[in-house]
């Protein structure tokens, strides 16, 4: 039993073609659907995920159910969605493959580290988890601007016919004459218009030449910067947890002696020095020289302690688990 989770952005064929050449037994497909860009750009996302869900049904005969992200730039939420995707696709019996070929790169990351981090907990499940990728046999970027160079080319032919027809002594022309050519071929249609559609062509280009396919930096949650932590989850042992747990409920603590006096009246125990020395010996394994889930900074004697980017996204993964 085979599921597929494909997040959904501008592409078709790498979602489906290469399941189809491939001859995949594919049992189940999950399509992402998240806001990409503009009005349009979103609906022309959701009507390429609508013909994906039948022609998976279609072609491949499988099961396909869509899932919308809630925003496709924060990677922390998309890594717990994938994170309790997978898990749960698992749980279930089936094998799971990870297609990372679209949707903005957060989502795509974020699937392919959650991927990762659940085959490093779950080490029996090793083989049923994959992330694979598929190149495209070519851009349309590159000849759709050609194309548009092109109309480009045609416009000012037909407007310095019509500037040539307008400067006519007599006014007159026969159908191959330039003016005659220009009535025939601009018959309804304002030159104004033409000129329009002329000098956005242009615009566009000079953009794409000068830039891309995209224009600048999106601003996301007050910065230009998305990082995306290289998470690599670790078995966790019990105790461990709890730390963990903690931080998360409570934040940063000002010592390592303070979430010990903490931990001690959530867990009903005595504050000794034994019960410190514990708390101390799991801070560290759980620290950067260890698992890496715990960042701690200098004050005066003490260290500050707080979850890391990836103690974060732990202890978001694992939130439903906790207390079971």
């Amino acid at each position: 039993m085979q599921t597929h989770v494909v997040p959904v952005g501008f592409d078709y064929d790498r979602l489906i073609a290469p399941l189809v050449r491939d001859q995949f037994d594919v049992d189940r497909v999950v399509l992402l659907e998240g806001a990409v860009g503009s009005e349009a750009n979103v609906e022309y996302s959701l009507n390429l995920s609508k013909k994906l869900e039948t022609d998976f049904q279609n072609l491949l005969g499988a099961e396909t159910e869509r899932i919308p992200v809630a925003d496709v730039y924060d990677y922390d939420a998309a890594f717990e969605q994938a994170y309790d995707l997978i898990n749960a696709e698992l749980d279930a019996g089936r094998e799971v493959w990870v297609n990372v070929s679209s949707m903005p790169r957060p989502v795509s990351f974020a699937f392919a580290t959650a991927a990762h981090s659940v085959t490093l907990e779950r080490q029996a499940d090793r083989d049923r988890i994959h992330t694979y990728y598929t190149a495209p046999e070519k851009y349309l970027e590159t000849e759709l601007a050609e194309e548009l160079r092109a109309d480009r080319d045609l416009l000012r032919e037909l407007l310095d016919a019509v500037d040539e027809g307008d400067g006519d002594s007599d006014g007159e022309g026969d159908a191959g004459s330039a003016s005659g050519v220009v009535d025939a071929t601009a018959d309804g249609v304002e030159v104004d218009r033409v000129r329009e559609r002329l000098s956005t062509a242009t615009d566009l280009l000079a953009e794409f030449d000068e830039r891309g396919t995209t224009i600048g930096a999106k601003e996301v949650d007050g910065s230009h910067i998305i990082e995306l932590p290289v998470a690599s989850f670790s078995n966790v042992k019990p105790f461990e947890e709890v730390i963990l747990y903690k931080l998360g409920e409570d934040g940063e603590f000002e010592s390592v002696s303070e979430l010990a006096k903490a931990l001690a009246d959530e867990l009903n125990e005595e504050y000794t020095d034994s019960f410190r020395s514990k708390v101390i010996y799991n801070v560290d394994r759980l620290g950067p020289g260890g698992k890496g889930y715990i960042e701690q900074e200098s004050h005066g004697k003490s260290y500050r302690t707080r979850l890391s980017r990836i103690g974060e996204l732990w202890v978001r993964a694992h939130a439903d688990s906790e207390g079971e």
